[in-house]
């Protein structure tokens, strides 16, 4: 089976600085990444829409078994659900922003290529 970006969380209002939906996905290397688009400036008067993709700090994620971890209180084993890895005062790290895209079925597809390397990397 290929490894693919799991879609954790959708919103269509968040906590990010945006009036857009983001998406929360989870990825093969433990990890947590979110989508968001937002305006960009062309030139004077027009704008554009760039889609931004980040990696989410505060949790990991366990690809095999579905389960959201903590990265702030690894010890407590509370289960954390879905709609909680978005929240006020996220911690991200912006890694790429793409101009070129149109959707965030797109989008979705540029993850699904990243999990892919990820896979390939790691074996």
């Amino acid at each position: 089976m290929k490894p693919l970006a799991k879609l954790i969380h959708q919103t269509p209002a968040s906590y990010l600085p945006t009036a857009f939906p983001a998406h929360y996905y989870g990825m093969p290397n433990g990890k947590i990444y979110l989508v968001f688009s937002r305006f960009y400036e062309l030139a004077f008067g027009q704008s554009g829409i760039e889609f931004v993709f980040a990696e989410h700090h505060d949790f990991s994620y366990n690809y095999e078994t579905d389960e959201i971890i903590s990265t702030q209180k690894p010890k407590l084993k509370l289960k954390i659900y879905n709609e909680e890895v978005d929240h006020p005062n996220l911690k991200i790290n912006i890694f790429t922003t793409k101009r070129n895209l149109q959707s965030y079925g797109q989008a979705q597809a540029f993850l699904n290529e990243e999990a892919m390397r990820m896979c390939v990397y790691s074996a």
